[in-house]
């Protein structure tokens, strides 16, 4: 197939990525591994699933790993492709796309055609105004779900469904899926694509992270002619000022079907969002004159030397191996999830000496069962057969996600060691586990018991 025939099915591609983002997107959330979802921040239950584990507010320590994959993956992105992400899997554009070309365009026939955006909607008679508001209602629709899939996100769907119905009682959730969705139907709606050229920072990243080798629609002035003079204003299309050998017609379809209202001609700009609209455009004007376009998705290298696009260069590759690290590091660490949690701190009193010169020493232990039924949790010393567990004396019931404190104390009913002239420290080994399932669910954590002094017994006898 040749490139002609390639470029022209561009739009078509996108239109297939939306479709299959659009899946994806929603249907994640319904996927379970495990019982547990893909991608879940909850902060009802203050836990956060990622691929099926699930991990406590305690174990947020993923957190930063997936915000510098997601940083640094937006960085490699548009080194490599421009503006791409806008392009082809923004929920701006796609949003814009759904509204502007399908609902404005295509079903209530308020734009004449999709490869003219330049002309707005003409409002002036009584049934475009009506055909306006029927439009708004019927993206309205559109942004109630698409905010609905947003919190699905946060709130899994089968609670979020519970707390709708019965909205008194879950004001906030139902503030927070309004505002979202009268914020996305202000945005599609009115602001449309100035939120692109004017609000969204990543237009003003792009600028930083290109080179001479990163992909977006080049205009070739070698083969169509200068268009613009160096201070931007268009050169007249005479003669002895223009190539007569200039293959471009001044047809200006390519700026018509911007969406947001650029000249590709001029050569890159912030406003460009990498759809390829104009490429589509040229590609149909120039194939009728059996010509190649004039506009093609290509990097300002390989148009200057007709060479290939060089896709693998220090930059990139740079980037995919810090990606590569940090997923390793994500995976391993995420494979790594205790199956319980375990807190233990000391009372401020050091120890206790009691009758017999027996010494105890007091802890809180603080118990979080994270799995999704309910243990009974005991613990055992793995180091000292010389110290005891006072109390509790038995095992004690921790329901599905729940918490509780528990009030340790240990005791040792002889000397640990030369202790004539300090206090000694024993370190102690504690492993916590789950009694019903032992060789399953347990953690170890370090602490440490203090033995007096012979002096300090002593004096306490006397006493």
């Amino acid at each position: 197939m040749s490139n002609l025939q390639k470029n022209i099915f561009y739009r078509k591609r996108r239109y297939i990525i939306y479709f299959l983002i659009a899946i994806i997107v929603m249907g994640l959330p319904f996927i379970k591994i495990n019982g547990n979802q893909i991608f879940l921040l909850s902060f009802d239950h203050m836990e956060f699933q990622l691929l099926g584990a699930v991990f406590n507010v305690q174990q947020l320590y993923l957190l930063p790993f997936l915000l510098i994959i997601l940083f640094v993956g937006v960085f490699f992105m548009t080194t490599l492709g421009g503006r791409i992400w806008c392009g082809w899997s923004c929920p701006q554009t796609i949003f814009r796309v759904i509204y502007r070309d399908l609902i404005e365009t295509k079903i209530l026939k308020l734009r004449k055609k999709i490869s003219n955006k330049q002309e707005k909607p003409k409002l002036n008679l009584f049934t475009n105004d009506i055909k306006k508001i029927i439009g708004i209602l019927m993206f309205s629709i559109i942004a109630l779900i698409a905010s609905a899939v947003f919190l699905f996100y946060f709130i899994p769907p089968e609670d979020f469904f519970n707390y709708l119905a019965s909205p008194t009682d879950h004001k906030i959730l139902l503030g927070f899926w309004l505002s979202i969705a009268i914020f996305l139907i202000f945005d599609i709606t009115f602001i449309a694509e100035n939120f692109c050229v004017y609000i969204c920072p990543y237009a003003r990243v792009q600028s930083v992270l290109y080179d001479d080798d990163t992909i977006t629609p080049i205009y070739d002035e070698k083969r169509g002619g200068i268009i613009y003079d160096l201070i931007g204003e268009k050169i007249p299309t005479k003669p002895q000022k223009r190539d007569p050998n200039a293959e471009c017609i001044s047809c200006e379809k390519c700026v018509r079907v911007c969406p947001t209202h650029i000249d590709i001609r001029k050569g890159m700009q912030l406003e460009c969002i990498n759809c390829l609209e104009c490429v589509d455009a040229c590609t149909e004007v120039m194939g009728k004159l059996g010509k190649p376009s004039l506009v093609n998705w290509s990097s300002p290298n390989a148009t200057k030397t007709k060479l290939k696009i060089n896709y693998f260069r220090f930059k990139t590759i740079g980037y995919m191996a810090i990606l590569g690290i940090v997923l390793a590091i994500l995976l391993i660490m995420g494979k790594d999830k205790e199956p319980m949690l375990l807190n233990i701190a000391r009372t401020t009193e050091l120890y206790e000496i009691r009758k017999n010169n027996t010494i105890d020493n007091d802890y809180v232990f603080l118990f979080q069962n994270t799995d999704k039924k309910d243990h009974k949790y005991y613990f055992k010393i793995k180091n000292r057969d010389d110290i005891e567990i006072m109390r509790p004396q038995s095992d004690f019931l921790l329901r599905a996600g729940s918490t509780i404190k528990q009030v340790v104390i240990l005791r040792a009913n002889k000397p640990l060691g030369d202790n004539t002239s300090k206090d000694l420290t024993i370190p102690l080994v504690i492993e916590a586990y789950a009694t019903d399932e032992p060789e399953k669910i347990f953690v170890d954590r370090k602490t440490v018991f203090v033995y007096p002094n012979i002096q300090t017994i002593k004096n306490q006898s006397s006493d």
